[in-house]
């Protein structure tokens, strides 16, 4: 601890989601020094709650992004290339609905994203028949055509972490459970007040600038730097998902058009799941705990029984979430509408550096986390050269393709069943060797605590990738808690 006392870095990120891992990987592969701090888990906010898509946002077509759709296209190639165990295609089926949308106005939108984004690997659009193939007898009979195009899913919450291991991997202090309490600046150089829970140790982390990446908290994180009060930067929006047993046969995705003109995603989730979302509901800071509302709940059933020919209720949800987007509040009145889109604020008057970022989206977080050191060029003359869009994150280095990959792992691990290794190919990439390597049989996995987690992979996550909770283990670096009895919740919460 001294050390760090002792030492100044240049880069102090607060906040440990996508976009401040995702700069804490860059800023330390251009050979800055950096100590990130996030005051609950990694990815346990608004990063562990998304949609869980790589996507261009089709829908954004229509609020006339064209450049933020351009980018994010171009993104969901680079994550593919650079994360291919969490970043994998899939289809999405749009079925025409004869009272919205036009069918010219689908092509039409659908083309254009068919070819904003340059090269592309994904098939393109195509039309569907929803009477016969993987589609028959999803749908309600009047849903007759649609168009099937391409995009990813994502393991939001391990996307964080692989981003944590690729800046520590550099030299990067990451400290989870760590808050920052009080910000000064003495000779240029911030002072931060960081204190540990639980224990309640408190050390001081001096460095040249600050990154404010603290999410739905990033107005109060600069007031806290400034002393003083700032104008409200911020448009906080909810989104809501219900989880459900699994809808319907086939891997393809289900995008639903609703008469307020948002748009509802039926996922294929974690095998046996269907996960549908997501809403927008306007939410403040005093709204208080951040889950999903009885009207989004029906909201969202709603939605879904106005698509599937066999209706769901509220017994048929599993599990549900809720996270707060802190979009940059661009005056538009309808939620919908708000740019998904970044903007930066660099404060430097008064203090030493301070960035602060409002808004952003999953799918671009890497190239957000470029602009962002680009920003803070002038203040480390200099800098490495971009570098993320080609090297892989950590277990992302696979020599063969995918289903090559698990192929091979299958000969090395044979004793463990199809799902469970595809689960561990899909979390772990080339790192599965880490905590594998050795294993002969199912006896040397330990304590099999059910949903097919097991007591070397729980001890390889607290060793290695920051976990300190049972609920770090059951919720975000695995869903193996969606998998589990209660029962077998309990047993795991009682070892841990």
């Amino acid at each position: 601890m001294s050390g760090m006392e002792n030492k100044t870095y240049d880069l102090l990120i607060i906040g440990g989601g996508i976009n401040g891992c995702g700069i804490a990987r860059d800023a330390s592969g251009r050979g800055l020094s950096v100590c990130l701090v996030e005051k609950n888990d990694l990815a346990s906010g608004t990063s562990s709650k998304s949609s869980k898509l790589i996507h261009g946002g089709l829908r954004y077509l229509e609020y006339g992004e064209f450049r933020l759709v351009r980018e994010a296209l171009k993104e969901r190639e680079t994550l593919m290339r650079i994360a291919p165990h969490l970043v994998s295609p899939l289809r999405i089926v749009l079925p025409h609905h004869k009272g919205l949308r036009p069918k010219w106005m689908l092509r039409l939108g659908l083309f254009i994203y068919d070819h904003l984004g340059g090269g592309r690997t994904l098939p393109g659009t195509s039309v569907v028949d929803l009477h016969t193939g993987s589609p028959k007898g999803v749908l309600k009979p009047e849903f007759k055509a649609g168009f099937e195009f391409s995009d990813c899913r994502v393991d939001d919450a391990r996307l964080v972490v692989m981003n944590a291991l690729g800046a520590q991997n550099r030299g990067a202090e990451i400290l989870t459970r760590s808050k920052c309490t009080a910000l000064t600046h003495k000779d240029n150089i911030w002072q931060a007040e960081i204190s540990e829970h639980p224990g309640g140790k408190t050390r001081t982390v001096k460095a040249r600038t600050l990154v404010n990446a603290s999410g739905i908290r990033v107005d109060e994180m600069v007031e806290l730097a400034l002393g003083q009060e700032v104008p409200d930067h911020l448009r906080l929006v909810k989104g809501s998902h219900i989880v459900t047993k699994r809808l319907y046969p086939g891997r393809q995705l289900y995008m639903f058009q609703n008469p307020d003109g948002r748009i509802i995603f039926a996922i294929p989730y974690e095998q046996d799941f269907t996960l549908i979302g997501t809403t927008d509901a306007p939410y403040k800071l005093s709204d208080g705990p951040i889950e999903i509302s009885d009207a989004e709940t029906d909201y969202l059933i709603g939605a879904a029984n106005d698509y599937f020919s066999a209706p769901i209720s509220r017994d048929d949800i599993v599990w549900s979430y809720a996270g707060v987007r802190p979009l940059y509040d661009n005056k538009k009145g309808n939620a919908s509408a708000v740019t998904r889109d970044y903007v930066f604020d660099i404060r430097c008057e008064t203090t030493p550096p301070v960035l602060s970022i409002f808004g952003g989206k999953i799918t671009t977080y890497r190239e957000l986390s470029e602009h962002a050191l680009r920003k803070m060029e002038k203040y480390f003359p200099g800098l490495g050269q971009d570098w993320t869009a080609s090297k892989p994150l950590p277990g992302g280095d696979l020599a063969v393709g995918f289903e090559d990959f698990v192929k091979l792992q299958a000969q090395k691990y044979p004793f463990l069943a199809p799902e469970h290794l595809l689960r561990l190919c899909r979390a772990y990439g080339t790192r599965i060797d880490i905590w594998l390597e050795g294993a002969k049989a199912a006896k040397d996995m330990g304590q099999n605590f059910g949903g097919t987690l097991t007591e070397r992979e729980a001890k390889y996550l607290v060793k290695h990738e920051w976990a300190k909770t049972a609920e770090d283990i059951l919720w975000r670096r695995t869903k193996c808690g969606l998998h589990m009895s209660k029962a077998e919740r309990d047993g795991f919460r009682d070892w841990f």
